[in-house]
């Protein structure tokens, strides 16, 4: 037995029987307020225009699918990658197979590097900061969020938040699921970077273009 495992079977025994550790409370950063639907809509409307971020709000799911296609033939872009998400099935069923292409194994960079722009679905929005939270469990839906130059996230109106401190619980709670895998993305507006002479450059980390389609 080597050095590496008598140390691991010494923690194992000690640890035996032990049992799991409560999660702590959750810190009180910011207060809840829980403020109106329409005020966090406003909020998050602002916060995300402040980033270079577009909002389109969508009466109804037959109206975001229209406005899907406008937006997709405004911006002249042939083809859209999307993750495999219901809500961007839901979204996108009315759009041509030629259009739109599916979240595949094994997805080349390079291939979705080529695409018009990408479509995502957030978990949550945080109002203050015109954030979208996003699960990606992949490294293919991971690529989706970086590498075309626009970026279409889509969400409904139940899932905004004031803050994440709001949102924190439901987060806890998908962190803590024992079958999650991949990472949380948070996307605040397009890639932006001024490192260089202090001057504000979209697009080169990331996508130049976001925009957040909001169901109500």
């Amino acid at each position: 037995m080597t050095a590496r495992d008598n140390i691991l079977q010494r923690i194992r025994t000690e640890t035996a029987g032990i049992a799991p550790l409560e999660r702590p409370p959750v810190p009180e950063v910011w207060p809840a307020t829980n403020p109106p639907r329409d005020e966090m809509v406003k909020c998050f409307a602002d916060s995300l225009q402040l980033v270079q971020g577009e909002l389109i709000r969508c009466d109804s799911m037959e109206d975001a699918r229209a406005k899907l296609a406008e937006l997709i033939e405004q911006s002249q872009w042939s083809t859209i990658g999307s993750i495999d998400r219901p809500l961007c099935h839901e979204i996108a069923a009315d759009l041509s197979p030629e259009t739109v292409a599916w979240q595949r194994d094994d997805w080349p960079p390079a291939e979705i590097a080529e695409l018009s722009a990408g479509l995502v679905s957030a978990e949550w929005l945080l109002a203050d900061t015109g954030s979208c939270g996003v699960v990606c469990q992949t490294s293919e839906q991971r690529l989706m969020c970086y590498l075309p130059p626009a970026c279409v996230v889509v969400a409904r109106a139940d899932q905004l938040y004031e803050h994440m401190p709001a949102a924190w619980p439901e987060i806890a709670a998908a962190t803590a699921e024992p079958d999650r895998r991949g990472e949380f993305v948070l996307i605040t507006g397009p890639s932006r970077t001024a490192d260089i002479e202090k001057i504000l450059i979209l697009g080169v980390h990331g996508p130049k273009r976001l925009v957040v389609m909001l169901i109500d």
